[in-house]
């Protein structure tokens, strides 16, 4: 007869609960509660200001048959273990569960997993504790605060701008954030500076050198004027090479990823939004069904900025990087990396549970979206224990009347980490330097021409989520859990859109940000708002009562609220409408953007008399490869995606493949690849370059019968 299963654990998710109901046997019964059951109420405050900030928590509507299920199950059960997730969050849900079933202290015990492993699960469920009040009361601060705030100036904003506006600590400096970025674009002035480079030639050689200076110090070129002086110095003056240093220079590796450099990368490598980053590391964390391992939990919890990592997966992962790719590759120690001052170091950062599950080995039994994302942790782990990559560099310093031109090179020697692993970035890659003769210093060289190019310094870039969330981080907005809804709260309020990669504030958003500026400073102020993430922290860690955190923060804010209602009265703001520089195809006027059931949209202002509308442009990165403008996003009237100049007929290039951040290294213009998921090499589409990649040979698909419609049709919208 079996055994009786006395022990019960709950947890959040399904997925979780099948997984670690696996690894603890018969004796224990796995139930999941699927998220909060406990919140506080939507028609009102929920929240009594008067008497302490005492809460008015209910149980989640529609959730009666699960409350039910889990009363008679911890009724029956000898101990109750919650084990939901080890964070702020997770622990507010275990007492929640604990006060909602009715738990006394001694049957209801609190367990947390890291990683969900079977070594992990045995022995967290072996070492329970007692619910951390600190940790929960840290939860509630934050509800609370968020409740006051949402709850007080929603009804302002509604009354004063529009209805379904919506403000909130992190929300609303987030999108002053973005504002600020694009004042700071609009306000910025182009300044002059040129480049000037000397094609040289020794033998049958011939390389490039860059206006350097002098032999004293380093000079700018900044007007036509000041490269006329240089050029009409060297053209008729020996170049003669002043020095060559050669050396080696080695990179080490990135950190493993903490919450913020996970969304950060997950962004720019794979293109995944924050939220769909943190959705897809859960499933992860939570466990997948792997051929021939079964269900395993591949990541560790991946809320966390801690850098901290466990000594068995310190010793795990030399092993496994010795015996793969050899000693050399081993960093010969574990290295240790130390968190940012301020960062919580309850849990690790985010690595594979078990290192030896390369990529290669679950991909058969992982989503699409599952094997990038677990590929990506993975090797930034692995990366962060190999040795450092190894380069010769040399760097060639020619010199003319009393010029310095410099030409350098950098080669890799060694691989190291990079065999496994290389971040990503930002910015547009750098033009590839091709490798320098074999020169010697006193050796003379023969100039072939001079090149010049006249530049203009470049405004900041606006924020890309991955961009903005490390902003926040650095200013201490906000904390792990709370960077992905953030973002996506002010896009979905359409405070900020997203164009292309782009953020950029809409004027609603500029509206709300400017009454909040005006008239609840301390709520959009950067560092009162890190101030409170300090507090909160304080409140986890013991050092500060919670109730006392929300009365100093309210009695400033019922001030000010007070003060807004008064200054505002009879006062409605008006959101100005959008211009774009899109025109209207059928009487002139700039298009307006404006919002629908659908999201925004480009419609004429001229409405009644003129109804025409359009989808909005979106902007993509790269140059146009025929006359260097803007590339747009655009959907032909059968629905299909091409890209084209914003020049449209005056310039006449389209294509079906996307445009990508990457730079040609032989002419330098954009490179191009196939349009669907997953990772696509570049190549270079100017006929003229020798990168040149012929249409046969870029691995089109055979287009059917309405594709070839579509081509038309876009051919046809580009005209």
């Amino acid at each position: 007869m079996a055994r009786t299963k006395t022990d019960l654990v709950i947890v959040e998710s399904p997925a979780k609960a099948r997984t670690i109901e696996k690894y603890l046997g018969n004796d224990y019964k796995v139930v999941a509660s699927m998220g909060h059951l406990r919140v506080l109420p939507k028609s009102k405050m929920g929240v009594d200001i008067e008497h302490g900030f005492e809460p008015d928590y209910i149980p989640v509507k529609g959730r009666e048959e699960i409350i039910s299920d889990l009363k008679k199950k911890s009724k029956a059960a000898q101990t109750v273990y919650l084990a939901t997730d080890p964070d702020r969050e997770g622990e507010a849900i275990s007492w929640h569960l604990k006060e909602l079933l009715q738990l006394p202290d001694g049957k209801a015990r609190r367990v947390t997993f890291n990683e969900i492993t079977k070594n992990v699960v045995r022995e967290s469920i072996q070492h329970p504790r007692d619910i951390d009040q600190d940790l929960v009361d840290a939860q509630q601060a934050r509800r609370i605060l968020d409740r006051i705030v949402g709850y007080k100036l929603s009804p302002l904003l509604w009354r004063k701008i529009k209805r379904g506006l919506s403000a909130g600590r992190v929300q609303s400096v987030a999108t002053r954030m973005v504002i600020d970025r694009e004042n700071e674009i609009r306000q910025f002035v182009p300044e002059e500076y040129w480049h000037l480079d000397a094609k040289l030639r020794r033998s049958n050689s011939e390389f490039t050198a860059r206006f350097y200076g002098t032999t004293e110090k380093k000079l700018e070129l900044h007007s036509e004027a000041e490269v006329n002086e240089v050029v009409a110095a060297v053209e008729n003056s020996p170049f003669t090479i002043n020095t060559v240093k050669r050396g080696e220079k080695q990179r080490s590796p990135s950190p493993p990823f903490i919450t913020s450099t996970l969304q950060q990368e997950a962004s720019r490598r794979l293109g995944m939004t924050p939220r769909r980053t943190m959705s897809i590391a859960q499933q992860l964390y939570e466990g997948v069904d792997i051929e021939g391992e079964g269900t395993v939990g591949l990541i560790t919890y991946m809320r966390t900025d801690s850098l901290r990592l466990s000594e068995d997966a310190l010793a795990a992962a030399g092993e496994f990087i010795t015996s793969r790719y050899g000693k050399d590759y081993y960093y010969g120690k574990p290295r240790r990396y130390k968190a940012k001052s301020g960062a919580q170091d309850a849990h690790e950062a985010i690595r594979p549970s078990i290192v030896t599950l390369t990529p290669e080995r679950v991909k058969k039994s992982l989503t699409a979206e599952q094997y990038r994302l677990y590929r990506l942790i993975w090797g930034r782990f692995t990366a962060s224990q190999m040795a450092n990559a190894i380069y010769d560099n040399v760097v060639i310093d020619v010199k003319s009347d009393k010029y310095i031109f410099r030409a350098n090179n950098s080669e890799l020697r060694f691989a190291g980490y990079t065999a496994v692993y290389e971040e990503s970035t930002d910015e547009n890659v750098a033009e590839q330097r091709k490798p320098l003769p074999d020169l010697r210093e006193g050796e003379n060289v023969d100039l072939v021409k001079m090149e010049r190019e006249q530049q203009f310094t470049n405004p900041p870039s606006r924020y890309t989520e991955a961009t903005l969330i490390r902003a926040m981080e650095e200013k201490g907005i906000g904390r792990p859990s709370t960077y992905a809804p953030t973002i996506s709260t002010i896009t979905a309020r359409e405070y900020v859109v997203k164009e292309g990669r782009y953020l950029r504030p809409t004027a609603l958003g500029e509206v709300v940000t400017g009454l909040m500026e005006e008239r609840f400073p301390d709520i959009v102020d950067l560092k009162s708002t890190a101030k409170m993430e300090e507090d909160l922290d304080e409140v986890e860690a013991g050092r500060r009562d919670w109730k006392n955190v929300l009365s100093e923060f309210y009695n400033g804010f019922e001030d000010s609220l007070e003060k807004a209602e008064t200054a505002l009265e009879g006062v409605h703001l008006k959101v100005p409408d959008e211009v774009s520089d899109e025109i209207c195809d059928k009487c002139g006027r700039n298009l307006v953007y404006k919002s629908g059931r659908f999201g925004r949209f480009l419609a004429c202002p001229g409405f009644p008399e003129c109804d025409f509308t359009k989808p909005i442009v979106v902007e993509m990165p790269g140059k146009c490869p025929r006359c260097g403008g803007r590339i747009l996003k655009r959907t032909s009237k059968k629905g299909y995606t091409y890209y084209a100049c914003e020049k449209s007929a005056d310039c006449g290039f389209m294509t079906w493949d996307v445009p990508t951040k990457d730079v040609c290294p032989e002419c330098g213009k954009t490179m191009f690849k196939l349009s669907g998921k997953g990772q696509r090499k570049p190549f270079c589409i100017n006929e003229e370059c020798p990168n040149f990649l012929p249409e046969d040979k870029r691995g089109y698909r055979r287009r059917a019968k309405k594709e070839d419609e579509g081509e038309k049709a876009a051919e046809k919208a580009a005209e």
